[in-house]
This record gives structure tokens, C-alpha cells and sequence, in this order.
């Protein structure tokens, strides 16, 4: 789940600014303030395997980071597990700055639109699937996480003007919303589905777009770095539940070391790892590439929920996938030139 977003394709810890509001679902996103790194001339074959590699490697550490929420709640409240992954996104990133001897952004305008970002990407889109795994499976999470293409295109033709709709994309963005009416089994009147539980995961995914889409109209051009914007979005995020917590949540009576070493896993992999190889990623393939990343997260995340979690799975799920994948997948097809 994507915890931040990059250039393109925007995901749960990445630096502001996508070039589509419409871009990457990944669990939890992020925004990035400069133009994509270019990426260098093709390599040899151990090059390619390489990225290959790591693109392999997010798609598991996106898809498992569902079932790590899950195991989290199990432990400790939804907050707490927003903040602990915070905390631990934030020191990996942290850390990544002071060996690249990065520094945080200056200047209270952007620190102000950061503290925005910050919600709409981080700390409400976490809180809210972590609330939604108290009672709906992992596998529906991941799911209804993988709308967010189908949100941001949505938003996008109302928010930014240069996003054209198309008929393909229209179509897409119909195809998509009758998969997630298919996963939710909508002619058998939602039944065996908690309500509160399955809009929340959606929420989550149609926070994601509206921080990608501010993040566009703020935070572009800013001089700063993918990675100095990200380590500060995540910083404010981690202020933000800090503060919203104790608010909520009273002290843990003991600590768990399961869920514990869930949400750790979950902060430092999903939340800050990730960010980093997805900047690899985008800079060696570019940012088309790097975003399909998006199309193997719900398929890791049912297959983790029903293998490791013994969570039960329904034809519905995996046909309404297929669908809400197929249609995130047109409303990413770009108009060509003459066409409206």
C-alpha cells in the first residue's frame, strides 16, 4: 500500500507532484517536488535483471503491507499502528537523507502545503485502512486500494483542466467502478460485508488522488528533492498522529512483539524502503514502468490474506479485481494528439 508517490505514479511515501492525478494506487502515497530523474542509457542483461529484481521486491513489500496491517490491529489500536508506521517510515528516510546529505525543505509556505499533503496522503489514508482491517479481510483492503486510478481520474477531469477526458477513459472509469460493485457482491445486497469497514478502504483510496492533486497545484516546482519533500511529508504525518493519538488511544497495557514486528516491517519496508526503490525505479525505467507496480499489488495482497491469514475468498473478489484492474488500467491510456 503504497505510502508516497513519485512522478508519475504516486504511492504510500513518495515526494509530491505526479504527473497524473490519476497515477499509481499504491498503499500509501507521498509527493514529489521536481521533475523526474532521466533515465540513463539502457545496460547489459545483469542491469536489467536488476530492476527487475527490485520491482519485484515492491510489488511484494505493496502487497504484503495489508496483511502487516491486519497482524498490526491484532496487537494495538488502528492509530497506534498508523503511528508506529510513521515513526518507522520516517527514520528510514531520515536516515537516507543524512547519507546523501539531503536537508529538509525551507520556507513556510511550503511547510504549510506539506502539513496538507501530509493528511491527504499519509496520516488519513493510513488511519483509515488500518480502522477498515478491524472488519473487512486484508484481501478486500487491497482490493478497494487499487480504485484510486479510477478516483483520480474522476477528480482529475473536474480539478485540472489539461486532463482531457476520452471515451476510452470514460470507459475505463465505468469498467473499474462495476469491478468493485462485483467485488462487493452488489446483487446479493452486500451481504457478509461490513459496511463501515468497506467504505473506509475506499475513503482511503479517494484520499490518495485529492493529496496527488493538491500536491500538483502547491508543491510543483519547488526546488527540492524527491527525497527532502518525502522525509518532510512524512515527518508532518508523524507529528500529526503524534499529536491525534494520545487524543483516542490510551497507552498500550503490554506490547505485543508480533503486530509490533508487524508494524515495524510495515513503516520501514512499506513505508520507507519502498519510497527508495521506487525512486530507483523511476529513474532507471521512468515513471511508466515503475507505476505497473500498481496492477500487482491486490493480486500479492489477496494472495498473502488467503495463503498466510487463512482469510476466506469468494469468486466475486478475484473476477471484480480483474475488472477494477482492467478499467484502472484504461483510464491511464493517454488521448492521442487531435483527439478529444
Amino acid at each position: 500500500m503504497s505510502t508516497v508517490p513519485a512522478p508519475t505514479a504516486p504511492t504510500p511515501g513518495q515526494s509530491p507532484v505526479p504527473s497524473s492525478a490519476a497515477g499509481s494506487a499504491a498503499a500509501s502515497a507521498a509527493p514529489a517536488a521536481v521533475a523526474a530523474p532521466t533515465p540513463p542509457a539502457a545496460a547489459g542483461p545483469r542491469a536489467r535483471l536488476d530492476w527487475r529484481l527490485r520491482f519485484g521486491a515492491l510489488s511484494l513489500i505493496w502487497g504484503f503491507s495489508f496483511l502487516l496491517i491486519k497482524v498490526g490491529t491484532q496487537g494495538y489500536a488502528p492509530f497506534q499502528v498508523t503511528l508506529g508506521r510513521l515513526v518507522f517510515g520516517t527514520a528510514v528516510l531520515a536516515a537516507a537523507m543524512a547519507v546523501k546529505r539531503e536537508r529538509l525543505p525551507r520556507g513556510a509556505r511550503t511547510w504549510t502545503h506539506l502539513t496538507v499533503a501530509a493528511f491527504f496522503l499519509n496520516a488519513l489514508p493510513f488511519s483509515l485502512f488500518a480502522y477498515s482491517e478491524l472488519t473487512i479481510p486484508s484481501t478486500l483492503a487491497g482490493i478497494c486500494n487499487a480504485t484510486s486510478p479510477l478516483w483520480g481520474m474522476a477528480l482529475s477531469m473536474v480539478a485540472l483542466s489539461e486532463d482531457r477526458p476520452t471515451r476510452i477513459r470514460f470507459a475505463g472509469l465505468g469498467l473499474g467502478f462495476l469491478g468493485v460493485l462485483t467485488v462487493l457482491g452488489a446483487w446479493q445486497g452486500f451481504h457478509g460485508l461490513d459496511a463501515t469497514g468497506t467504505a473506509m478502504a475506499l475513503l482511503a483510496s479517494l484520499s490518495y488522488p485529492v493529496g496527488w492533486i493538491y500536491v500538483r497545484r502547491t508543491l510543483a516546482g519547488t526546488g527540492n528533492s524527491h527525497l527532502s519533500m518525502t522525509g518532510a511529508q512524512l515527518l508532518v504525518a508523524t507529528v500529526q498522529l503524534a499529536v491525534v493519538t494520545p487524543l483516542f488511544t490510551g497507552f498500550p497495557a503490554h506490547f505485543s512483539f508480533g503486530p509490533l514486528l508487524a508494524i515495524a516491517a510495515l513503516g520501514a519496508l512499506g513505508t520507507g524502503l519502498a519510497v527508495l526503490i521506487q525512486y530507483g525505479l523511476v529513474a532507471e525505467v521512468g515513471p511508466t514502468t515503475a507505476q505497473m507496480v500498481t496492477y500487482f499489488i491486490p493480486v500479492i495482497a489477496t494472495a498473502a490474506g488467503v495463503a498466510i491469514l487463512g482469510e476466506s475468498l469468494h469468486w466475486t473478489t478475484p473476477v471484480g479485481a480483474v475488472i477494477v484492474l482492467a478499467g484502472a488500467a484504461l483510464t491511464q491510456v493517454k488521448p492521442r494528439r487531435g483527439t478529444a
